[in-house]
């Protein structure tokens, strides 16, 4: 834990996310989780789990990283953002620490292999909040060939991006808007998240984009063009964009549901920026994984089932013989 704080004048300052809290012995950063203790930054939430389950890979969602696997998902409670749609706000928004629910990495990892996981997520809540657990975990993990996955909002520190390096394989990451002022009202920052997700990509870790369109706040052309070309310009047309339906949750019920007109728009808009996959999410409608070079039909989804897979060699499009972006295997 210690490489994730240092002392500035009579603080601690938490170097695990954006906000970089100072925190004043006693003090919990906005996350509600790490705490001044001794002036030492404590995770509070270390190896504490508020979700443990047993997924497929898919719905992370990542569709271009070891499909058709299983992966061990756990999270727990704490978040450092305060979205008002959140899904899993009965966690990512609780503070309490259920004590009682205490795995170590070793039983982690054992779960992991007793279930022939392929993979284990860091997900549910925001997980940079818990990196000193996840760097325990994934560092055993790789040991016994195991894959690390994060699900984020993107919003680490740098420090804890240059811990990720070799050590987490794949990250599917909310970029949520692309407004300034939106972002800032979640708590994050929209630069930093850009940056971090160039940053994945350069230190060679797979990249999935989720955007959760939400009528009203962030489902306008100029929004969703704007998206789309961030991830074509700066992440290459290779990186899978999932584009979600929202439905009314938390302290968000005025809005309507997220029409499929609205997806579809974003569906071209993605294909206008020569992004070769896109994805409709939350809607229930069959996902094809298509081959860019010659439009075959490479995987076929519905909801996380794969009902047709013509890949070759579980790597290569089994009409052109061109290799499929992703860690398929």
């Amino acid at each position: 834990m210690e490489k994730f704080y240092k002392k500035i004048d009579n603080k601690m300052q938490c170097l695990l996310c954006g906000h970089y809290c100072k925190l004043k012995e006693g003090q919990v950063g906005i996350c509600g989780v790490n705490k001044n203790v001794g002036n030492k930054i404590k995770c509070l939430v270390y190896g504490y789990l508020a979700a443990l389950h047993i997924d497929p890979v898919e719905k992370k969602p990542l569709y271009h990283f070891l499909p058709k696997t299983k992966t061990l998902s756990l999270g727990t409670v704490g978040c450092n953002f305060k979205c008002s749609f959140c899904q899993n706000h009965a966690i990512s928004q609780e503070r309490k620490i259920n004590k009682t629910n205490y795995f170590s990495p070793e039983q982690i990892v054992q779960i992991a292999l007793n279930n022939r996981c392929h993979s284990i997520a860091y997900t549910y809540n925001e997980p940079t909040i818990f990196f000193p657990y996840i760097k325990d975990v994934a560092t055993l993990a790789k040991q016994y060939g195991l894959k690390n996955i994060m699900v984020t909002n993107g919003f680490e520190s740098d420090e804890v991006i240059n811990e990720m390096r070799g050590l987490i394989d794949a990250v599917n990451v909310d970029l949520k808007s692309y407004n300034h002022k939106y972002y800032k009202k979640l708590g994050g920052n929209l630069e930093r998240i850009k940056s971090n997700l160039i940053k994945f990509k350069e230190n060679n870790i797979w990249v999935e984009v989720t955007t959760l369109i939400i009528p009203d706040i962030n489902d306008s052309y100029e929004e969703l063009n704007n998206i789309a070309s961030f991830i074509s310009t700066n992440l290459t047309t290779s990186t899978p964009w999932h584009i979600s339906a929202f439905h009314p949750d938390y302290k968000m019920l005025d809005k309507n549901k997220t029409p499929l007109n609205t997806l579809q728009k974003a569906y071209n808009i993605g294909k206008k920026h020569n992004l070769n996959y896109v994805y409709i999410g939350n809607m229930g409608l069959p996902n094809e994984t298509i081959c860019p070079y010659c439009q075959n039909i490479i995987l076929k989804r519905i909801g996380y089932q794969t009902i047709i897979d013509n890949r070759l060699d579980n790597i290569y499009c089994s009409k052109c013989h061109n290799k499929i972006d992703g860690v398929m295997v």
